[in-house]
This record gives C-alpha cells, structure tokens and sequence, in this order.
C-alpha cells in the first residue's frame, strides 16, 4: 500500500504534473501518427504494455549500485525488446510506468526525470517499427534492422540523458558535477545492456520465430 500512495503523491507533485503531461502529449502524438499510417493501439499490444511494466518494475529491482545513486539494471534490455516488438508507445509506457512503479515501491516517491531515462530508451527503441519489412515476432529482421536499432538506442539514450539532466537541475535543483557522474555511468551501464544484449537477443528471437515458421511450411 505504502508504494501505491508513493505513485499518487509523487504524481500529485509539480515534478510529477509536468512528466503526466510530457507523457500524455508525446504518447498523443504517436498514437494520432500510428492511426494515420495504419497502425493503431491494438488489444496486443495494451496487455504487452501492462505486463512489459511490471516486468520492467520487478526487475529493476536487481540492480548493482555502480556510483551515487546509480545502478546497473539488467532491466534496461526489455525497453528495446518491448519497443521492437509493439512499437515506440509501449516501449515508452514500458519504461515510463515501469520506472515510476519500482521507483515508488523502493523509495516511497517518484523520481520523475529519471523515469524519462527509461522511458525514452524504449521509445526511441520502438522506432525500427517504421520498417514495415521489420517484424521479429514473425521472424522478419535483417542485418539493417539491427544496426537501425543501435542508432535509435543511441538517440534514445542522448534524449533520456538530456531530459534526465534538464529535470534534475531545473525541476530538483541537482548539482550539475554530480548529475554529470550519474549521467556518464548510467549511459555506459545501458550501452552494456542494450548493444550486448538487448539488441541481439531481438535478433535471434527474430532468427528463432524464422526457423519455427520454417517448419510450419514444410509441414
């Protein structure tokens, strides 16, 4: 109970009023594009959502601290997996509820412009969607599939970094020495996570779906 009133309160904060509506305006955006091009929000990918964040939640909270405030979470490779799978609004909500829920049951309140870190690692990660050909679920991924989800990893990492930064100095009032140490060990924990595991694991789970597919046909 005490972690579910952490959420509320947290969100019931200025910190947390401006992330609410930083989410709802970007998730908005997506969902109006997704519909345009004929790719709305499906039952699938709502349930991919909610167990994604609790996944993502309960997982985080494995974590090795590896400076102030700072930890290395094998967590971080479901935000590509999930965005790769069902697109860059469930790989945001994955890593924005999912972030927010383990924040509050650990700590009792929300760090909210950490909770973008995540957050936008799934969301930029969900964006080799726009490859049509791309579709790991059904075995379809190629060689520049892969290398377009290091790039967009990457982005999602210098978006997470910039709106962890801004939040921290001009929502908490952080120092920015110490935001700089955060930021520098955070990035090179999920680049371990993400470009050794995360991204080659949606690979072969590519490769494996391909070969089962395979044998459905002979069959």
């Amino acid at each position: 109970m005490a972690g579910i009133k952490g959420f509320f309160t947290s969100i019931a904060t200025m910190q947390g009023l401006v992330a609410v509506v930083i989410a709802v305006v970007l998730c908005t955006v997506i969902l109006f594009f997704g519909k345009k091009f004929g790719k709305p929000m499906s039952t699938k990918t709502v349930v991919a959502i909610g167990i994604g964040a609790a996944l993502y939640a309960a997982l985080s909270t494995l974590s090795i601290p590896i400076g102030p405030n700072t930890s290395f979470r094998i967590a971080i490779l479901l935000l590509p997996i999930f965005g790769a799978f069902f697109g860059p609004t469930a790989g945001f909500l994955v890593g924005f509820i999912g972030h927010a829920l383990n924040d509050a049951f650990l700590w009792g309140n929300v760090w909210w412009s950490w909770v973008f870190m995540s957050a936008m690692l799934g969301f930029f990660g969900g964006f080799v969607r726009m490859d049509r050909r791309f579709d790991p679920l059904n075995g379809l991924c190629n060689r520049f599939n892969l290398l377009s989800m290091y790039i967009w990893s990457a982005v999602g990492m210098a978006a997470g970094s910039f709106m962890a930064y801004f939040g921290d100095v001009y929502l908490y009032g952080e120092p920015t020495e110490k935001l700089f140490i955060q930021i520098t060990l955070a990035n090179i924990s999920n680049l371990v996570v993400i470009f050794v595991i995360g991204i080659p694991a949606i690979g072969l789970i590519a490769k494996s779906r391909a070969k089962s597919s395979g044998l459905k046909k002979e069959e």
